[in-house]
This record gives structure tokens, C-alpha cells and sequence, in this order.
């Protein structure tokens, strides 16, 4: 939960964040009329936000019908269409991981290189923390000293715990933390592991068998299976999650770095292909800069209309 003043100063970095993307997205808005010409060029400005096109084509039709049922003559007026049409698109997206439900919660996180998970772990555990959960990280990493070394240090920011044994089988680890967890009686463990290509298919059977240990460890676990994804790929992202996906059952994304990228449409084109669900999106390098996923929020900020129904730019 965010108290008020915190809400605000996400919805001002989030909006900050998709700069890139609604810049790209939006200035058709200023224009006077509404035409063909109109319509051809938000579904380029779609497409060019890597929506991908069986979301534009949705998109577009939603927007078409009601601009027709509507009579609307004026572009302002069609980006609240828009907006709505994005949301209730994204909506199916969102999810909570449902932290109570067990104790410790366990969660898996796995990702490719460089897509920014060791880092969204410790934004994770910030979250987590701020709002009043134990946490405790697992540096799963165990073959790259850097990733423990960040791991610590994002602990320590965080003030939580974290178990780490240079090294060490993967496996070994994650089991030891949940053990950890359990007898520490902490609400979160969060289980790092190291970055890999779904290509690599000796490192993806690596996870699987992660997976099963968590499960010794804990009957139940892991109960979230979360995939990092780098907004930054675009359609290539979908492919992760595909194989990510046929390979452990994901439950949910976290989607970063998106104020990097003009493609913060690609959340569009999740839904219509790969219908994981996002559970957090980061706009930025510092702990606040990754929150929960809310469609209606995302979507505000993507076609540039604030909390009071303004249009900005």
C-alpha cells in the first residue's frame, strides 16, 4: 500500500518514466480534426511503440467504433478513448503476489543477462520492506562474484537479510535460505539466480532443478516464478517469456528499465501474446523507481493524462 504523498511521487516518475514512449505516442493529439489521416498515424505511433500488431489492430478498432458512436470530432477527445481502450487491454495484466498467503513466500527469480534482475531483486526487497515484511535474499549467482557483491549491497540499503556462499551449487543455496527463512520466521525469501539465455539449455535445465529443490525445501514452493524482462528488447522480450515460460510455469514479470526505451507499448502486445501478468514495472535506477503494476495508472501516464483527467503533453 502507498500512503498518498508516496503515490503521487511514483505517478510523477512513472509519467516522467514513459516520456519516451508518449512522446511518440501523443503529439498527434494537438492536431484539429479527426480523419483517416488521423487514425493512419496513431496506428503507426502504436506500432512504432512496439504494441505489436494484433494489439494496434485492437486498439485501433476500439478506438474507431467509438469515435464513430460518439460522433467525436476532436483529438483531445480521442485520447481519453485511447487511454480507456489501453487499460482495459492491460487489465488482465495486472496481479498482487499475495504475500500472506505463505510463510516464508518464496519467489523465484530468473531472467537473461544484463535484463536487470539482481537489481530488481533488491528494489523488490525495498518494496517489501517499506511496507512491513522480513525479507531475506538468496544469492543464487553463485558463479559471478559481482552478482553477490550487489546483492549485498542492495541488502544493505534495504536492511534485510541475505545468505550467500561463493561457489556454491545454486541448488544448495536456495535450499539454505528457505531453510533460513523458515527458521528465521521471515515473510519473504526472494531466490536469485544467474542470468541465462533461453538457448542455453543445460542453464535452463539448471533452473528446473532449482525449482524442485525450493519445493524440498518447502513443500508449496516456489510460490512465484517471476521473469525480469528489459522493456529496452521489445518484441524480443516476448520470446523470453515464451521460453521462460515452457520451461518453469512463470507467474508473473517485472518489467524494467521502460524509461529507456519509445517501446513502453510492448505491454500491450504481453497481453496479447503472452498473458503472464506484470507484477511490478521499474522506470529508473533508484529503489522507488520500481512499484506494482496498475493498468489504469500505466495507461494514464502512456497517452498523458493525470490523475484529474488532464490531458498533458
Amino acid at each position: 500500500m502507498q500512503i498518498p504523498g508516496q503515490r503521487q511521487d511514483w505517478l510523477g516518475r512513472l509519467k516522467s518514466g514513459l516520456t519516451k514512449t508518449r512522446s511518440g505516442l501523443t503529439s498527434m493529439f494537438t492536431g484539429e480534426k479527426v480523419d483517416e489521416a488521423f487514425f493512419e498515424e496513431m496506428e503507426e505511433r502504436l506500432l512504432l511503440a512496439d504494441c505489436g500488431l494484433p494489439a494496434t489492430e485492437l486498439l485501433m478498432q476500439k478506438v474507431r467504433d467509438t469515435v464513430y458512436q460518439k460522433s467525436l470530432t476532436r483529438p483531445e477527445d480521442v485520447r481519453l478513448v485511447l487511454r480507456d481502450a489501453v487499460f482495459d487491454l492491460l487489465r488482465p495484466l495486472e496481479t498482487s503476489m499475495g504475500v500472506d498467503r505463505a510463510r516464508p513466500l518464496v519467489m523465484m527469480v530468473v531472467g537473461v543477462n544484463g535484463a536487470g534482475k539482481t537489481t530488481s531483486i533488491g528494489k523488490l526487497a525495498n518494496h517489501y520492506a517499506e511496507i512491513g515484511y522480513s525479507v531475506l535474499l538468496a544469492a543464487g549467482d553463485t558463479f559471478r562474484a559481482a552478482a553477490r557483491e550487489q546483492l549485498d549491497v542492495w541488502a544493505q540499503r534495504s536492511n534485510v537479510d541475505v545468505i550467500s556462499a561463493e561457489g556454491s551449487d545454486p541448488g544448495a543455496v536456495a535450499f539454505d535460505s528457505v531453510q533460513a527463512g523458515m527458521s528465521r520466521n521471515k515473510h519473504i525469501v526472494i531466490c536469485d539466480t544467474a542470468g541465462r539465455l533461453p538457448t542455453q539449455l543445460h542453464l535452463m535445465e539448471e533452473l528446473k532443478k532449482i525449482k524442485k529443490v525450493l519445493g524440498k525445501a518447502k513443500m508449496d514452493a516456489p510460490h512465484e516464478i517471476v521473469l525480469v524482462v528489459d522493456a529496452t528488447n521489445g518484441q524480443n522480450a516476448l520470446q523470453q517469456i515464451k521460453a521462460f515460460n515452457d520451461a518453469l510455469t512463470l507467474t508473473a514479470l517485472v518489467v524494467t528499465k521502460l524509461d529507456g526505451t519509445a517501446k513502453g507499448g510492448i505491454l500491450a502486445a504481453m497481453s496479447m501474446s503472452t498473458r503472464v501478468p506484470v507484477a511490478f514495472i521499474g522506470v529508473g535506477e533508484k529503489l522507488g523507481d520500481l512499484r506494482p503494476f496498475s493498468p489504469r495508472e500505466f495507461a494514464n501516464a502512456l497517452v498523458g493524462i493525470d490523475t484529474d483527467g488532464n490531458q498533458n503533453p
